[in-house]
């Protein structure tokens, strides 16, 4: 059953997060503490499961489970664990069942030795894969794609590992990260277009894997560089090799990276995360500016926009919506009628700041607007004269297959109604999206991004016009 975003939950008007992958090649035994942090430290990516699994060059060991890092794992499960290798996996479901044996990494012990696997993307070809696999006797135990590639590295036919390891990922189709443990060795890759991040780490001469920088700076690591796409790094202690298993294809890094899903203390190859949303709040400002008093962010994710927008119309910054983070994102209230409560519970008006004002808020995006209406009507009657709401990316219009949480195209709001009457239906004086055109501003001419639930021009044939394809991270 597809998980929608949103079906349920009227405070999750965006698009998920995907995973979150960490690894580590330590010349000590510390991998379980430093997985465990790694992985705390990318929680923004995936609330719904974390696992971890460790080696020391021959056995692995492992735990998983339903939750945040914090819940599942445990002073006493880090003290039980031992082991110099490790990988680490936090994850929100983008399409399959939100069920402990979806939780990764996940590991597996054949006549080989035992591997463990954990994956952020989606491949668009995992239906085809999927059933010659089973065609050929194949058994599959859970709905990830990383069970599609585990069955496919077990396969023989090849002198190593890293040889079964290529061929494998020539046969995949759309966006993914991997990080794998197998024997002495932790292995990471990326797919030809680099959908989805992955980044090399270095701490006290040993390496490490990360789906974003912050997860680095939390263990007291430092940044090497992006795993290039179409490339496979082999990390043991101390020691790193790099193997290309196919030629890079036309960058497509998923914008929505700098959009929201990355935290702004993290950076990729173009710059800061915080910086560039400073950029889109500057660029929304050239482009929407109806008359305010004030402009205030959506929190958390819209606080970096919204000071870039405010120093470029010399307004009033102000944080008067206060969010409650012991509310956590997976919180869903039992019945339709009662997500405006959750929307309060999570969120707070100052009426100080608010009463009598001519308001401009601030979001990084709208993808089906109910959260928004609430939000407005809060500040609303919190005394605001006007509400004007500016969207610093532009109107998510198509549907993504590279590994984000996407309705289904006739649930983007921007898909069905034009900007008018979106701002209708969220009841807003006047709403205001960053252009395209804008948001390439920020990139360049030569993108180097996927831009297509913008835009609509999928990187990859055969994706125009199809529901949700593939499986899930």
């Amino acid at each position: 059953m597809e998980r929608m975003l949103g079906s349920m939950d009227g405070l999750n008007d965006k698009f998920r997060e995907e995973c979150g992958l960490f690894g580590v090649a330590s010349s000590r035994q510390d991998a379980p503490e430093l997985t465990f942090f790694g992985l705390h430290a990318l929680q923004h990516r995936g609330q719904e499961s974390a696992g971890i699994v460790v080696g020391n060059g021959q056995e692995l060991e492992g735990k998983k489970g339903m939750g945040l890092v914090t819940q599942v794992f445990d002073r006493k499960d880090l003290d039980e664990m031992d082991g110099k290798l490790g990988i680490g996996h936090v994850r929100y479901s983008t399409t399959g069942a939100s069920l402990e044996v979806n939780a990764q990494p996940l590991l597996i012990r054949s006549l080989s030795g035992s591997m463990a696997l954990a994956h952020n993307g989606n491949l668009t070809n995992s239906q085809e894969l999927r059933q010659e696999l089973e065609n050929a006797g194949s058994i599959f135990h859970s709905t990830l794609d990383t069970e599609i590639l585990a069955h496919l590295l077990a396969r023989p036919g090849f002198e190593s590992f890293e040889q079964t390891l290529c061929h494998s990922l020539l046969q995949l189709q759309g966006a993914y990260a991997l990080v794998i443990l197998r024997g002495d060795t932790v292995y990471g890759a990326r797919d030809p277009q680099g959908f989805r991040p992955l980044i090399l780490g270095k701490i006290d001469g040993d390496y490490l894997l990360a789906s974003e920088s912050c997860a680095f700076h939390t263990i007291g690591g430092r940044v090497i560089r992006e795993i290039e796409p179409g490339e496979i790094v082999k990390l043991k202690p101390r020691k790193i090799e790099s193997i290309r298993f196919s030629e890079p294809g036309p960058q497509k890094f998923c914008v929505f990276e700098y959009i929201y899903f990355a935290r702004p203390d993290s950076s990729f190859s173009l710059d800061n995360v915080h910086r560039i949303r400073q950029k889109m709040g500057r660029q929304l400002a050239d482009e929407y500016n109806p008359e305010g008093d004030i402009v205030i962010p959506v929190p958390d994710s819209g606080n970096s926009a919204a000071q870039g927008y405010a120093r470029a119309r010399n307004l009033p910054f102000e944080l008067a919506l206060i969010k409650n983070k012991y509310v956590g994102r997976s919180f869903i209230m039992p019945r339709q009628d009662m997500r405006e409560t959750q929307v309060k519970l999570k969120l707070s008006p100052i009426r100080e700041l608010i009463e009598g004002k001519r308001v401009i808020l601030i979001d990084d995006s709208l993808v089906r607007g109910t959260t928004s209406r609430y939000i407005v009507k809060m500040v609303r009657d919190a005394g605001a004269r006007e509400v004007h709401l500016g969207i610093s990316s532009p109107p998510v219009s198509f549907s993504c297959y590279y590994g984000l949480d996407t309705t289904r195209r006739k649930e983007l709001i921007a898909a069905q109604k034009n900007t008018a009457e979106i701002g209708e239906h969220v009841g807003v004086d006047s709403l205001g999206y960053l252009s395209l055109e804008g948001l390439q501003k920020m990139f360049g001419e030569n993108m180097g991004y996927c831009d297509a639930c913008f835009s609509g021009n999928y990187p990859l044939a055969g994706e125009e016009g199809n529901e949700k394809r593939g499986g899930n991270n």
